[in-house]
């Protein structure tokens, strides 16, 4: 990916866990990746300048007091989706990302939910949704497709995701869209850790974009 020109440092984090709702159908090819593993995921709220209603990991810019990537992640990962940081253990750090289109360098850090805690929106003018989905829902080629997008006449296309969405009841409700650098980023990781399945790469995943008003 091309590399931002004035670059600005943040991070990620990919917290996995043992799922505390609704565990996935799909029996997933790579022992390692058990139908109740599951990823933590928010939704941005529409209303913000920067990647409006995208599914993404919790994660933010590094302030100065930070001291480093993974401080400044569970510190935004407490402000954005509540969680008690005391029972993330933190795996390490991937190498670091370039995402020129908000002009960040960003620094994936990998985390085991080891004493997982109750999650939720925080703040809504920040997110519209906090929610752990199932790895093997990911991994589903019925779940699978490419995702595109016309921008400053051009054609760009990448990976997509569909997750499941559950109302207060618990009872499904249409589903998620993963796709930018969060579904890059997810689709690189299961590559790596040989978890991904044969797909279908000629399927395409509509994508409807929120509109934001110019401020």
């Amino acid at each position: 990916m091309p590399r931002p020109t004035d670059p600005r440092t943040s991070a990620v984090l990919l917290l996995f866990g043992v799922l505390d709702g609704v565990p996935s159908d799909h029996e997933a090819h790579a022992r390692a990746v058990s139908r109740d593993l599951d990823v933590l995921l928010l939704e941005r709220a529409s209303t913000l300048r920067s990647h409006p209603g995208q599914i993404a990991f919790p994660g933010g810019r590094l302030d100065p007091d930070d001291d480093g990537p993974v401080a400044a992640v569970l510190r935004e990962a407490v402000e954005e989706t509540g969680l008690d940081p005391s029972g993330v253990e933190v795996l390490g750090t991937l190498e670091t990302l370039p995402l020129a289109t908000s002009q960040h360098l960003v620094t994936p850090v990998v985390g085991w939910w080891r004493q997982p805690s109750p999650v939720r929106v925080v703040d809504v003018a920040e997110s519209a949704d906090v929610f752990r989905a199932p790895v093997a829902d990911l991994l589903d080629p019925a779940n699978r497709g490419v995702t595109v997008i016309n921008r400053d006449g051009q054609k760009w296309r990448g990976p997509g995701f569909l997750v499941p969405r559950f109302d207060e009841r618990g009872e499904r409700d249409g589903e998620h869209v993963v796709w930018g650098f969060t579904a890059m980023l997810l689709e690189g990781l299961f590559d790596r850790l040989g978890w991904t399945e044969p797909w279908d790469r000629h399927r395409e995943i509509p994508l409807v974009l929120p509109e934001v008003e110019p401020r």
